[in-house]
C-alpha cells in the first residue's frame, strides 16, 4: 500500500511518497524539465524524448571537477531558473543534482527518485550533498532538500547481491542508532539480501521513520544526528584505500565492525550485549558479497589510517568517532589524537580485515 508522509525542515517541508510503478507513472511530468540520472537508466528516458544528463554511478561523478559539465550540459539544454531538475539514481546521482539543485542560478527544485535499496532506506532523505575534492572524499556540499522523494520498490528487483547488502547495512545502522526496540523490529523482518520488493517495503518505511526523527530533531548535524556516522569514519577510509572497489554501503558495513572492535578495545561495549547481534548481523550480510576476501586483502591498513585521520568529521586535537557505549546503544565519542589512538584504531583495522580476508 502507498506510504506518504511529510520531513519537517527549515529548509522547506518535503513529501515522501512510496509506491510500485511510480517511475514510470511519473515519467510524463519530467519532459518540459531536465533528467540527471545513472546512465543505466538513460536510454529510457532519452527513448522518451526527455532531456537527459547521464553520468556514471561512481565516486568520479560526483567530484567537483566533473561539476561544471553538467552545469554548462544544462544550460545548454535551456534550464533557467523555472526548470525542475529530477534525480534518477543511487547516491552518487542524488549527491550530483543535490549539490547542482542548490548553486544552479542560486538554486531550483528537485526531486529524488532513489533506484538503489540505500537511497531508498538512508540517503533519498535528509538534504545533503556530498562532493570530493581531490583526494578528499565529500569534503565540500550544501543542505538542499528536494520538493518530493519518490521510492518506487520494484526498482530493487534488477539490484546484485552487493546493493541490496549496501542497503541493508545502512537500514540496520539506523535502526540500531535509533535504539534497540527499532532494531528488534528491523531484525523482526528477517532482512536478507534475496528478498523480493514487496519483502523490502516494511524496512524501507521503518528506516525512514527512524532517519525522519533524526533529520527532524538535528536537521544540521549538530547533535543526535551525528550518530548516523557510525561507520562511515571507518568505512570512507576503507572505500579510498580499496580503489573503490569497496561500495560506499558495503565499506559502512565493515566500518561499523570496526567502530564496535574498537569499542571493545576502549572497554566502552561487552561482548554479550546488543552490539553482538549488530556485528553478526553485519557480518552475515556481508557474506554475501563477491569478492570480498580478495578486495580487503588488497586493502593497506597504514594507508586507511591515513585517510581516517584526514577525515572531515575530526577536530584538530580530537577524532570523532561513533561507538557503542557499554548499554549496547551508539555513542559519539572524542578521541585524541595521539600514538596511542592511532595504535587502537591500527589494531581494529587489522583485526577486522583479518577476519574478512580468510
Amino acid at each position: 500500500m502507498p506510504t506518504l508522509f511529510e520531513i519537517q525542515s527549515a529548509l522547506g517541508a518535503y513529501a515522501v511518497r512510496r509506491e510500485c510503478g511510480l517511475l514510470d507513472a511519473t515519467m510524463d511530468e519530467m519532459r518540459t524539465d531536465v533528467v540527471i540520472t545513472d546512465a543505466y537508466f538513460a536510454p529510457m528516458f532519452e527513448k522518451a524524448g526527455l532531456a537527459v544528463i547521464a553520468l556514471s554511478a561512481s565516486e568520479a561523478s560526483k567530484s567537483l571537477d566533473a561539476i561544471p559539465e553538467v552545469i554548462v550540459k544544462m544550460r545548454q539544454m535551456g534550464a533557467n531558473r523555472g526548470t525542475h531538475l529530477w534525480a534518477v539514481g543511487g547516491g552518487a546521482i542524488q549527491d550530483v543534482a543535490a549539490f547542482i539543485a542548490a548553486i544552479y542560478m542560486r538554486g531550483i527544485a528537485w526531486t529524488y527518485i532513489p533506484t538503489t535499496l540505500l537511497g531508498m532506506v538512508d540517503s533519498c532523505i535528509g538534504g545533503k550533498s556530498s562532493i570530493n575534492v581531490g583526494a578528499y572524499k565529500n569534503i565540500v556540499g550544501t543542505f538542499h532538500t528536494p520538493r518530493t522523494v519518490l521510492i518506487d520498490p520494484d526498482l530493487t528487483a534488477s539490484l546484485s547481491a552487493e546493493q541490496r547488502v549496501a542497503g541493508l547495512v545502512e537500514a540496520a545502522k539506523i535502526c540500531f542508532c535509533r535504539g534497540g526496540d527499532v532494531y528488534a523490529q528491523y531484525l523482526a523482518m528477517n532482512p536478507r539480501p534475496d528478498m523480493s520488493p514487496s519483502e523490502f517495503e516494511p524496512i524501507i518505511d521503518l528506516s525512514l521513520a527512524s532517519k525522519k526523527w533524526f533529520i527532524e530533531i538535528d536537521e544540521f548535524d549538530r547533535a543526535e544526528r551525528l550518530l548516523l556516522n557510525f561507520g562511515h569514519t571507518f568505512g570512507h577510509a576503507l572505500e579510498g584505500a580499496s580503489g573503490y572497489r569497496l561500495g560506499h554501503g558495503v565499506a559502512v558495513g565493515i566500518g561499523v565492525l570496526c567502530a564496535a572492535e574498537l569499542s571493545q578495545m576502549l572497554q566502552q561495549s561487552k561482548p554479550d550485549c546488543v552490539a553482538l547481534t549488530l556485528t553478526t548481523h553485519m557480518r552475515d550480510l556481508l557474506q554475501a558479497v563477491p569478492n570480498l576476501a580478495e578486495i580487503t586483502r588488497g586493502i593497506s591498513v597504514p594507508d586507511a589510517l591515513d585517510r581516517l585521520k584526514a577525515d572531515k568529521k575530526h577536530e584538530t586535537t580530537h577524532y570523532r568517532f561513533v561507538t557503542i557505549d557499554p548499554s549496547g546503544a551508539a555513542e559519539l565519542v572524542r578521541l585524541p589524537r595521539q600514538a596511542d589512538t592511532d595504535q587502537a584504531i591500527t589494531i581494529a583495522l587489522h583485526h577486522i580485515m583479518a577476519s574478512l580476508s580468510s
